[in-house]
């Protein structure tokens, strides 16, 4: 926790100044009452983010200790004379181009850099592969075979160019966002960093086009080189290309339209993995953006991976960063100049709405999260060997391991064996999952989920103002930041009218407390949820312990008691269908639950050096320190630590035996939990159990879909069939609209062809996706769906 002063933080973390000249509506001004300040911190501590991993990176997270560090918030877009060096009322017209103008740019000349890409023994060996070029041609021969490729190779970072570049972005997110707030925690580190030898290599989740704009200008501002930007946007118009690639962004080639074509092509990944080594050579900052759901974009982590194997490159710093928006604005993959102008038309007719907040991160070594040993994939398994034997009733516990993910590289993106593979993917699921925790919440998280997971029937504002209140805390309290400040009631009313297409208020003259309620919509639904994505992400342990425990309490109501829980008094035929009863939930069996869970995590949401046995047993712990489960103790005739009593004698062991231990609580264990509140079933319980009902739902009707589709199917038509039949289904449930996202679909496709039931065969049209033999019998496909289905609370 760093220690810093609440007025200072509430003046920089200040909510913007709703529209003033606009007339209030009447739920507006019946929200407007005095209210309990909610600074974004507790006390005078708010959260240290950001943080090395300290069991991955323990050296890079030492060489923090001892540093000076700024704290607070920058507005990037409160621009005034105060940061230029002259004064005057002529300075205060054109602060913004001199502080521009001020900054100091690094150039980036081109020099002779195609000529040594071209030079390099993959591009020769992927040329030779190809049969592009004929033996003994070398020189300018390997030049007339990428001519596509050429101007992505001549990318540079323009001075003049840049400078103007970053003026205009200034004054363009001005009309966009009210404010981008920049936290300062760690800029001097980044300073320090950015003087040593290693590169610098920024590295976000993906949310939004505005990301690849806004490090750049960040780094700008704050004196720090502007790094080269991986576009994954397919940018149409040649004159926007080259403007792009003047100041450093790396586009697709001009034939892809997406990464995915991109990587097809056989000379693209040894070409840009060329491209990397010498960017790097020239101490270049990189700046890539990785998808949470496919994990596009971690193919060139796994090409910088790749080059410090083989000591091309010595090392690199990776700089996790956290990009917050009050409200997310989906981006077009294909962009073009007529677009463009057309947004930036609408921009300047609009007012300025929402804030961003950025997080930049200690940087750590890459080189020591992969050569340190302490990152392990030795204990990684395929999901079907991990769930598929409890699934199918073979096995009553989970075999110890972790989930594999190798699908989220791509197969051809880099020459690395299947160990090697495993260590990219658990780098770039690190790298995600830094990211989340040094994302700040936003108001408008806080309000979505609140409406959306807690009363999605709706709720009177004074309620709603109370859980803000309360869900704040609980966020601090997890070390989690939040992007916010002020009265209680401008937090809510600012969240309001953020969201306000998206919910219906009910403001009746004879009250003075409006109903809220998320509107039933499948726009306004997909929405909130994807504001309220960071805080599931934080409440993640709770969210796993809830729905373990919602597991088992459908196990008690649909089967009367089962052996693993015990209640006091009532017959197993007077359970069922009454919840009216003292309730005890076996630790080991919560935990096995909890873990088989684990494997059904979207990626990114765990970090991949905690195995998920730690991981489910800090679910249940998490439990008892929110209060929901008590920790009980089975009675025992002798106490555990009266040892003279339980064995008579004392027993005498060789020290020869490895596996001998002194402890004496070798015995099987038999702590328990009981539920909190028996008689009624506790809103916090429900609450952490609805977070991962849309990603479960989503996953149980892909199952129940599978009776529908005739297979084999090409991938994406499978994914579009997947796609449309959530739709459907949730259509006619009119509820449930969060599980049916396109990120579901494809999350749900893939989860299925990791537990063995869809089977991929490659052919020449491409992959396509089959029914696996085992789970063309029905009894099975309805035992996937009985296994998923018990972690949803009805």
């Amino acid at each position: 926790m760093v220690q810093e002063k609440n007025d200072e933080i509430n003046k920089d973390m200040g909510l913007l100044p709703i529209q003033q000249h606009r007339p209030a509506l009447s739920w507006e001004l019946k929200i407007k009452k005095k209210g309990k300040t909610v600074p974004p911190c507790l006390g005078k501590f708010r959260p240290a983010v950001g943080q090395c991993c300290h069991q991955c990176t323990p050296d890079s997270l030492r060489k923090k200790l001892g540093q000076n560090s700024l704290f607070g918030f920058h507005n990037l877009l409160s621009v005034n004379e105060t940061q230029t060096r002259y004064r005057g009322w002529l300075v205060r017209r054109v602060c913004c181009a001199l502080f521009v103008s001020g900054c100091k740019v690094y150039g980036s000349p081109v020099n002779n850099r195609l000529e040594r890409v071209c030079q390099s023994n993959r591009l020769k060996e992927a040329l030779a592969a190809d049969h592009k070029a004929p033996e003994g041609q070398d020189g300018q021969g390997p030049l007339s075979c990428l001519p596509p490729f050429l101007p992505l190779i001549n990318t540079c970072i323009s001075s003049g160019l840049l400078r103007f570049m970053c003026w205009a972005m200034l004054k363009m997110f001005a009309s966009v966002f009210g404010s981008i707030q920049v936290n300062l925690s760690h800029l001097s580190a980044l300073h320090k960093a950015s003087q040593a030898s290693s590169p610098l290599v920024y590295v976000y989740v993906r949310q939004s086009a505005m990301d690849c704009a806004l490090i750049p200008l960040v780094l700008f501002c704050h004196n720090l080189r502007v790094p080269y930007t991986v576009c994954p946007l397919h940018i149409s118009s040649s004159f926007l290309r080259s403007v792009l690639q003047a100041v450093g962004v790396i586009l697709l080639p001009s034939s892809a339209v997406s990464e995915l074509e991109a990587e097809m092509d056989p000379l693209y990944s040894p070409l840009m993995t060329s491209l990397l080594r010498e960017l790097l050579h020239e101490d270049q900052a990189l700046s890539v953006g990785v998808s949470a759901e496919s994990g596009q974009g971690g193919q060139w982590l796994a090409r910088i991976r790749q080059l410090i194997k083989e000591g091309s490159v010595p090392d690199v710093s990776l700089v996790p960063v956290g990009i917050s928006y009050d409200c997310v604005t989906k981006t077009n993959i294909k962009v073009g100049l007529r677009s463009v102008l057309q947004w930036l038309w609408s921009v300047l007719w609009k007012k300025p709405n929402g804030s961003v907040s950025i997080h930049l991160a200690q940087p750590f070594s890459l080189k020591e999260m992969c050569e340190s040993g302490r990152c392990r994939v030795d204990e990684w398994l395929p999901l079907q060997d991990l769930l598929l034997p409890v699934i199918l009733n073979n096995r009553a516990k989970s075999v110890f391991g972790k989930r594999q993910m190798s699908w989220l590289l791509p197969s051809n993106a880099s020459e690395q064996s299947h160990p090697e593979r495993d260590l990219s993917v658990a780098v770039i699921l690190h790298l995600i999952f830094s990211a989340y925790s040094c994302t700040a919440v936003m108001s408008t998280s806080l309000v979505s989920s609140l409406l959306l997971y807690r009363h999605r029937k709706g709720v009177r504002a004074s309620v709603l103002c109370r859980d803000v209140a309360w869900l704040t805390e609980e966020l601090l309290f997890r070390n989690q930041d939040v992007g916010f400040g002020g009265s209680l009631v401008e937090v809510v009313h600012y969240s309001l009218f953020l969201l306000t297409p998206h919910l219906i208020i009910a403001a009746a003259p004879s009250r003075s407390d409006p109903l809220i309620l998320p509107r039933p919509s499948p726009a306004a639904t997909l929405h909130l949820s994807l504001q309220a994505q960071t805080v599931t992400h934080t409440f993640i342990l709770e969210a796993v312990g809830a729905c373990a425990v919602s597991a088992m309490l459908c196990e008690v109501v649909f089967s009367g008691v089962s052996s693993k829980v015990r209640t006091d008094g009532v017959e197993g035929e007077e359970v069922k269908g009454d919840m009216e009863f003292d309730v005890v939930l076996c630790q080991a069996e919560l935990t096995e639950r909890a873990l088989q869970l684990c494997h059904l995590l979207p990626p990114g949401v765990m970090p991949p050096c905690q195995s998920c046995q730690s991981f489910a047993l800090d679910a249940v712990d998490s439990l008892v320190r929110c209060g929901i489960l008590i920790m009980e103790e089975m009675p025992r005739d002798v106490p555990i630590c009266d040892v003279w009593k339980r064995d008579g004698t004392l027993s005498w062991a060789t020290s020869d035996d490895p596996y001998h231990s002194d402890s004496d609580c070798e015995e099987e264990d038999l702590r328990s939990y009981k539920i909190s509140q028996p008689s009624q079933c506790p809103e916090m319980l429900f609450f952490l159990c609805s977070m991962l009902a849309g990603h479960l739902r989503a996953l149980c009707w892909a199952a129940a879909a599978l009776d529908l589709i005739d297979t084999p199917l090409g991938e994406a038509e499978f994914v579009s069939r997947i796609h449309s039949h959530l739709c459907d289904t949730a259509n006619q449930k009119k509820q449930h609209y969060e599980s049916c996202s396109e990120e579901a679909a494809h999350t749900a496709v893939r989860t299925l062809i990791d537990l063995g039931v869809l089977l991929e065969e490659r052919q020449a049209g491409g992959i396509f996706l089959g029914l696996s033999p085992l789970f063309q019998l029905s009894e099975n496909r309805q035992k996937l769906h009985r296994f998923i289905s018990q972690y949803l609370y009805n």
